[in-house]
């Protein structure tokens, strides 16, 4: 290999150390947001199936990320399998939709639908789910994930689980 060639391909690496100095090193990179802990987003999801459970409705929580990713997802004793998906649709559609339209419960979006002619059409959005039953964690003013039940007889039901779940480790989030 050529000293002009090696050289060429030094060049990259050279401007790649130049870039992380020590200064830039520690910085926040550009687009990251805080997310739930995932010791407190089990902490969530437990006692928002506990508090379902104790009403004799048998749910599965998911906890997604502001990317809409499952965290956590926790399948309650005895509950069928399409509480999954309409825990994690029900929490996907508050990430994606609630701070673009302000809401921070799925109960929001379901409202909308009632008097927006438009929201219908987001409800055919893949992964989109127009039912109460989820709710946003908050830090700081700003939405860091939600936390979605289903399988209660009711997604106002769902969403009474998934508040109490939030609500038991609000406090702890950065404020």
């Amino acid at each position: 290999m050529t000293r002009l060639r090696l050289a060429q391909l030094c060049l990259p690496v050279t401007l790649i150390a130049t870039l992380v100095t020590p200064a830039t090193a520690g910085a926040v990179p550009q687009g990251y947001s805080y997310s739930v802990p995932l010791d407190l987003a089990l902490e969530a999801a437990r006692e928002a199936i506990r508090v379902c459970e104790s009403n004799g409705y048998r749910v599965t929580a998911t906890v997604v990320d502001m990317a809409g990713t499952p965290k956590v997802v926790l399948r309650g004793d005895k509950a069928t399998v399409h509480t999954g998906e309409s825990s994690f649709r029900k929490a996907f559609t508050v990430v994606t939709l609630g701070p673009e339209f302000n809401f921070d419960a799925s109960s929001g979006f379901f409202q909308m639908q009632k008097t927006n002619p438009f929201a219908s059409q987001l409800a055919t959005v893949h992964n989109v789910m127009a039912l109460p039953g989820a709710v946003a964690f908050m830090s700081k003013g700003e939405m860091i994930g939600a936390l979605g039940i289903g399988g209660a007889p009711g997604g106002d039901k769902d969403e009474v689980c998934a508040r109490a779940g939030v609500n038991k480790v609000k406090s702890r989030l950065p404020q």
